[in-house]
């Protein structure tokens, strides 16, 4: 990383391919990486819910990351999940097998610190507590939706300054007057909050956010890099490229993640669209043509921009 901490930008939230039996192939990673790094990409957001991670058992992660972070070019920052365990114990051992293997900064999940009726306190300490046994790593803070979100009120991120290495946000909410509320709280010690909408990712840019980490970056990251790049200096054409992102992330209601990994096979990236999370065999034939379609429009959309007048 730089010296200011996580580089702005955009964060793909990385699938994970399968080999048609359901296991974890490996092979296809190294060509997903390619994938995002030729299209602007600042880094990649691993073994998270795009990946399937409550479906993985821990050494199918750390193989996974491994595998990411041996393969990465250089320059690309690597973000790292795969917090699924609940208790204390599993989480300090296996949070700090995944930091050994190199990563940028570890992600915690939110929902992995307290039930659903527990309180922002008990979260604070055992947030505390993993921060603790880390030590100098960089971590993150994901409001990951399953199994259930948590999202943070601005005096708790206020608090994560306090408590840890927090440079990292990745905000689920999807609501612009939170948003603003959360960055002010976040950039009062320099975390940087990535937003995983896309269809607020343009003003939340306005209000400092610090760039994009959401499912959509499976298809169009190139787009979202460009608008993540330009939105200061070209905003007539930043307000075009948030038109069609936003526009575009109705794909996430459509058999999402086997629909990124078709998409994914379209571009080139050996990989089938087996999932454990969702049964492929449901991602018929006109969802396939939906797919094909918004490629074909994001294609023409990406080589009219430079008609496009500020």
């Amino acid at each position: 990383m730089t010296q200011q901490g996580i580089p702005n930008g955009v964060y793909p939230t990385m699938v994970t391919p399968f080999h048609d039996d359901l296991q974890a192939n490996y092979d296809a990673l190294p060509a997903l990486l390619r994938w995002y790094e030729a299209r602007g990409v600042a880094g990649v957001f691993a073994i998270c819910q795009s990946s399937e991670i409550f479906l993985l058992s821990y050494e199918e992660r750390l193989q996974i990351l491994r595998t990411i972070v041996r393969n990465r070019a250089p320059g690309t920052v690597v973000l790292a999940s795969g917090h699924t365990a609940f208790d204390l114990p599993t989480q300090i051992k296996e949070a700090q097998g995944f930091a050994a293997e190199g990563i940028d900064a570890y992600v915690f999940i939110s929902n992995r610190f307290a039930a659903q009726d527990e309180d922002e306190s008990t979260f604070l300490r055992r947030a505390e507590t993993l921060a603790k046994a880390l030590g100098d790593t960089p971590l993150g803070i994901y409001e990951c939706p399953v199994p259930y979100k948590r999202l943070l009120p601005p005096e708790t991120i206020r608090r994560l300054g306090d408590i840890g290495n927090f440079a990292f946000l990745k905000d689920t909410c999807c609501n612009l007057a939170q948003l603003r509320e959360k960055i002010a709280a976040a950039q009062s010690f320099g975390l940087k909050l990535f937003n995983a909408n896309a269809a607020t990712l343009l003003e939340s840019l306005r209000m400092g956010a610090s760039g994009f980490s959401g499912v959509m970056s499976n298809m169009v990251p190139q787009l979202f890099a460009r608008l993540c790049a330009i939105w200061q200096t070209e905003p007539a054409l930043a307000e075009r490229l948030q038109a069609f992102v936003g526009a575009s992330s109705l794909a996430e209601y459509q058999q999402y993640n086997v629909n990124a990994k078709y998409y994914l096979q379209l571009e080139g990236v050996p990989m089938g669209i087996a999932s454990r999370a969702r049964d492929a065999a449901q991602f018929g034939a006109n969802n396939a043509l939906e797919i094909e379609q918004l490629r074909t429009l994001a294609q023409w959309f990406e080589s009219s921009l430079c008609d496009f007048k500020a």
